[in-house]
């Protein structure tokens, strides 16, 4: 999980909604009701289609330099920025049961201390992979 920063082409459209396209990544396509939905659109997608792309093990397609892009008459760019971890934990907070071992000794002072398995081991592997 990472983040990533592509360039993305606004256009207002003739009913005032904002059309976005991701040059970079094929059908990567959005739209917001005004500017400010269009960017939040935006990453959104660019961090839904990344997910996908590292879930499947997919080559994450190269970002173009935004100064490189051919910008239609009445569009602008600018870059998004994609976060595909934040994406996972919005998404994906679905439980999943581990089974695990301790020494009978630590399960039974745990126990005694009303320790919280499950929020033990999910601090554990937060700090372990660097994860605020």
């Amino acid at each position: 999980m990472a983040k990533y920063v592509y360039p993305a082409i606004f256009t207002k459209e003739e009913d005032g909604l904002y059309s976005v396209e991701f040059p970079d990544i094929k059908g990567c396509v959005t739209c917001g009701d005004n500017l400010a939905d269009a960017i939040y659109m935006a990453q959104d997608v660019l961090a839904f289609t990344l997910y996908d792309y590292e879930r499947d093990n997919k080559e994450v397609p190269q970002a173009s330099d935004i100064e490189d892009l051919k910008v239609p008459k009445g569009s602008f760019a600018n870059d998004i920025l994609g976060d595909t971890l934040l994406y996972q934990r919005r998404n994906s907070n679905k439980a999943v049961k581990k089974t695990l071992s301790i020494p009978e000794w630590l399960n039974e002072l745990a126990m005694n201390a009303e320790v919280n398995f499950s929020q033990v081991l999910q601090d554990a592997l937060k700090v372990k992979l660097n994860i605020e």
